[in-house]
C-alpha cells in the first residue's frame, strides 16, 4: 500500500484557535506554581519569553502541551498554564512522538537540557528529528549538569573542571546544531537566553514549521558554570563574535573595517575572513531553505569552544513529509468502511501470524 502525502502545512494548522474577538496575555500562560530555579538562572528569561510569546499564536491553552524530561529545564511544564508532563529522563521526545501522532489537534513542545537530551536521551532525540515528528524541541544548553550539582555534560568543553572531572574533561563535546543537522532535522536554530527579540523570532519560526524543529538555546547556569557565554553577551565583544543568520543576506559579524564574512573556499569548505579582503563572488548568502544540509552543517562547524565565530538564528528550514501525518494516513487507509464486526475480529485472530499454544 502506498500512502501519498501532500506538502506540509503550518505546524499549528490543525490546532484549534481562539474564537474571534478573544485574546490572551502572558498572565494567561503563567501558572500558580512558585518558580524554583537558582537566582540568576537563564531559565527565568526563557520562561518569561515563552509565556509572552505563546499568546501571539492565538491557540487555545488546552491544545498546547509541554513535555519535559529530567533536569532544571524540565521543571518548565509546572510554570506554564497549559497541559504538560514531567516525564522520564531523556524520553520526552519519545512521549511527545506518541502524543503528536495520536493528537493532531495539539501543539506539542519538548523542553530538555544538554544532559537530558544528548546523554541518556540521545537516541530518542535523533530519531524524533530523523522521523520529522511535528514537535518543537527547546534544548537548553548550559554545558553542565545543573540539577545533579555540577557534573560535566555532553556539551562541556574539553578541559572543563567539574565535580566529575576534577582534573578536566577529556571528552569531545557535542555540537547540538551539528548533531541535529546530521540527523536530517528539517528545522534547526540557535538562540541566546538573554536576547529576547532574537529568541522570540526563532520561536515563531519554529512553531510555524510543520515537522521536527530543534532550537538550541544558550543558557547560563550561575551556580555551576557561570559566565559560559559571557563573550557573546558582553557589549564590547558580542558584535564581533555573533554571526546572525538572515535569509538572503551575507553571513557576517562586526561592522566597519572589522566586519568579517563567511566565504566559500575553492575546495567548498567555509572560512571567516575580513570583509574588505573577501572576494564578493565567494561570500556566502544564507539560504535556510536549501534542500542539501551540507552548507548549514558547515556553518555549524564554524563554532568552537573559543566562540570566535558563532552563527545565531535559523540554520535550516525545509519542508518534507512528517512522521505523524504519515502514520495517520496509513491508519485512515487501513480502516474499514464501517464499524468493525465479529467477523473482522475473528479474521484477525485466525490470521497467518497467530499461533496455537497447548
Amino acid at each position: 500500500m502506498t500512502i501519498e502525502l501532500g506538502m506540509p502545512t503550518s505546524g499549528v494548522a490543525d490546532v484549534p484557535r481562539l474564537a474571534d474577538g478573544d485574546s490572551q496575555s502572558k498572565r494567561d500562560f503563567t501558572s500558580d506554581q512558585e518558580v524554583r530555579w537558582c537566582p540568576g538562572c537563564g531559565d527565568y528569561i526563557i520562561l518569561s519569553a515563552v509565556q509572552s510569546f505563546l499568546p501571539q499564536l492565538g491557540l487555545r491553552r488546552e491544545n498546547i502541551v509541554f513535555v519535559s524530561g529530567i533536569g532544571c529545564s524540565s521543571r518548565f511544564p509546572y510554570y506554564l498554564d497549559t497541559y504538560g508532563m514531567h516525564s522520564i529522563h531523556g524520553r520526552a521526545p519519545a512521549i511527545a512522538t506518541g502524543l503528536a501522532t495520536s493528537r493532531p489537534d495539539l501543539s506539542v513542545w519538548v523542553v530538555t537540557g544538554d544532559g537530558d537530551a544528548l546523554s541518556i536521551g540521545g537516541n530518542h532525540l535523533i530519531h524524533a528529528l530523523r522521523r520529522n515528528v511535528n514537535i518543537t524541541i527547546l534544548l537548553f544548553n548550559n554545558k553542565i549538569y545543573g540539577l545533579t550539582k555540577g557534573q560535566y555534560s555532553p556539551t562541556s568543553d574539553i578541559g572543563a573542571v567539574t565535580k566529575s572531572t576534577p582534573v578536566g574533561s577529556v571528552d569531545q563535546p557535542f555540537n547540538p546544531v551539528s548533531l541535529a543537522l546530521g540527523a536530517e532535522a528539517s528545522f534547526v536554530a540557535r538562540a541566546m537566553d538573554s536576547d529576547r527579540a532574537q529568541l522570540t523570532s526563532v520561536l515563531q519560526a519554529a512553531v510555524q514549521h510543520r515537522g521536527a524543529a530543534l532550537v538550541e538555546i544558550y543558557q547560563n547556569c550561575p551556580i555551576f558554570n557561570d559566565g559560559a557565554f559571557d563573550v557573546l553577551k558582553d557589549a564590547d565583544s558580542r558584535e564581533a563574535r555573533i554571526m546572525r543568520l538572515a535569509e538572503g543576506e551575507p553571513i557576517r559579524s562586526g561592522s566597519g573595517d572589522s566586519a568579517r564574512v563567511v566565504v566559500r573556499r575553492d575546495d567548498g569548505t567555509l572560512e571567516v575572513v575580513t570583509e574588505t579582503d573577501a572576494d564578493p563572488a565567494a561570500v556566502v548568502t544564507h539560504d535556510p531553505h536549501a534542500t542539501d544540509p551540507s552548507v548549514a552543517f558547515a556553518l555549524s562547524r564554524l563554532d568552537d569552544p573559543s566562540m570566535a565565530h558563532v552563527p545565531m538564528g535559523v540554520f535550516r528550514d525545509v519542508e518534507r513529509p512528517t512522521y505523524d501525518d504519515g502514520v495517520r494516513a496509513q491508519v485512515a487507509a487501513a480502516a474499514p468502511a464501517g464499524p468493525a464486526t465479529d467477523a473482522d475480529l475473528m479474521s484477525l485472530l485466525h490470521g497467518g501470524d497467530t499461533w496455537t499454544v497447548p
